[in-house]
C-alpha cells in the first residue's frame, strides 16, 4: 500500500453523491454477502487487488462492513465485504447480522456467494430480503475448484450462457453443478448465476465484466485516489486480530478484540500500542503462552505484514488484558466502536 494511505485515516472522503465527475461516469456499490466461510472475503481482496478483508480458513472471520474502492477515470466500483450471515448467539453476532442486513439497502449490485457444500435453503429469513430486491443480483457459486480441480485450472473450458448455466455433455461435476445452478435459479429468479473459483481467479474476469456493465451512471462517491472508508489504525486491529485467527484453536480467535491505542507516525516509521482483549482469565494466559512465547509469534508475525502494508517500518507493543464476556456486553461493545442503533 502506498504511503499516503498510511495516514490515521487513509483517505478524506467526500459524502455520497459529492464526489466530482461527467454524465458519462459509473459509480455505484457492489456488495457482498453470504455465509460464514464461502470465501467472500477473499473473493474482495482479488476485485479490490489489495489485502482489505482478513481471509482465512475459518468461519465468521469478517467483523465489519469493510469497503474496497477500485477507481479508474470512467467508473468507481465501492466492492463492500460483510460478516458471514448466521442466527446470533450474543451481541456481537447481533451487530454481525446488522452489517449483513445492511448491505441489501444500499446495493446498486448485489453478489450473493454462496458455495458446493452449504444448502441453498440455509438462512431462509436473510434469503427471503434478498428476493425482494430491486437492485442486480449476481449469485457467485465459488470453490468449484473443490467440486473438479481441473474445472478451475486457467486451460478449463467452463462453456455457459450468461446465466452460468453450464453447456451440456461436460460430465459429471457440469452436471452437478448445473444443478446447483438450477436450484438457485429456483429460489432468486432475477439473479445471474456464476461459477467460480476466487482463490484460483476463475470465472473472476467474467464477473467483474458484468458488474462494470451492471453499474449505473453516477459521479464518483469518494475521492479518486481513495482505497477505503475505514482508517488506518482499523487496519492494525485486522492484521493482528488475523494472526490470532491463524495460530490459536476453539473459542480463542472468536473471544478475541484488538484495540489500538497509541498510533505515531513518522517520516520512517510509525508506532503502535495495541491491546488485545479476552472474556477470562484463561484466554489471557493461552495468548501469552509460556514466556510470553506464542504473544511475541503474534506480534512479529503482525509487525512483518503491517510493515508490508503501511511500506514503513513497524515498531509494534502488544498488550493482553481481560474484559469479562465483553461479546454480551453493550458497554464493551459501544466502548469497542460497535454501533448497536
Amino acid at each position: 500500500m502506498k504511503d499516503h494511505h498510511s495516514k490515521e485515516v487513509l483517505s478524506s472522503l467526500p459524502h455520497r453523491g459529492e464526489g466530482g465527475g461527467e454524465a458519462s461516469h459509473k459509480s455505484g456499490f457492489v456488495n457482498i454477502v453470504g455465509n460464514p466461510n464461502v470465501g467472500k472475503s477473499t473473493l474482495m481482496n482479488l476485485l479490490v487487488g489489495e489485502r482489505i478483508s482478513i481471509a482465512t480458513f475459518k468461519a465468521q472471520t469478517t467483523r465489519h462492513r469493510i469497503l474496497g474502492i477500485v477507481n479508474t477515470p470512467e467508473m468507481q466500483i465501492c466492492f463492500s465485504d460483510t460478516p458471514g450471515v448466521l442466527k446470533p448467539n450474543y451481541k456481537l453476532q447481533e451487530q454481525m447480522l446488522q452489517f449483513s442486513e445492511s448491505a441489501l439497502q444500499d446495493a446498486d449490485i448485489l453478489l450473493y456467494v454462496t458455495d458446493l457444500v452449504e444448502t441453498p435453503d440455509k438462512n431462509e429469513d436473510f434469503l427471503k430480503k434478498v428476493q425482494k430486491m430491486k437492485a442486480p443480483i449476481l449469485v457467485l457459486i465459488n470453490k468449484i475448484d473443490s467440486l473438479a480441480p481441473d474445472m478451475a485450472s486457467p486451460t478449463a473450458s467452463l462453456s455457459k450462457r450468461r446465466d452460468g448455466v453450464p453447456a451440456a455433455g461436460e460430465g459429471s461435476c457440469q452436471q452437478k453443478l448445473a444443478a446447483l445452478v438450477e436450484k438457485w435459479q429456483t429460489i432468486l429468479p432475477q439473479a445471474e448465476i456464476y461459477p467460480i473459483s476466487a482463490l484460483h481467479k476463475f470465472g473472476v474476469d467474467q464477473v467483474l465484466k458484468r458488474i462494470k456493465e451492471l453499474l449505473p451512471e453516477s459521479p464518483a462517491y469518494f475521492e479518486k485516489d481513495a482505497l477505503t472508508d475505514k482508517p488506518a489504525r482499523f487496519f492494525v486491529t485486522e492484521i493482528i486480530r488475523e494472526k490470532i485467527l491463524l495460530y490459536y484453536d476453539k473459542e480463542i480467535p472468536y473471544s478475541v478484540e484488538v484495540v489500538v491505542e497509541r498510533f505515531k507516525e513518522d517520516d520512517n516509521l510509525i508506532r503502535i500500542e495495541a491491546v488485545i482483549y479476552v472474556e477470562r482469565d484463561s484466554q489471557k494466559g493461552i495468548i501469552i503462552g509460556h514466556q510470553g512465547v506464542a504473544l511475541k509469534r503474534v506480534s512479529t508475525e503482525a509487525r512483518r505484514d503491517l510493515e508490508r502494508f503501511f511500506g514503513k517500518k513497524i515498531f509494534l507493543q502488544c498488550f493482553v488484558k481481560v474484559d469479562k464476556d465483553w461479546r454480551s456486553s453493550e458497554r464493551a461493545m459501544k466502548a469497542f466502536g460497535y454501533d448497536l442503533e
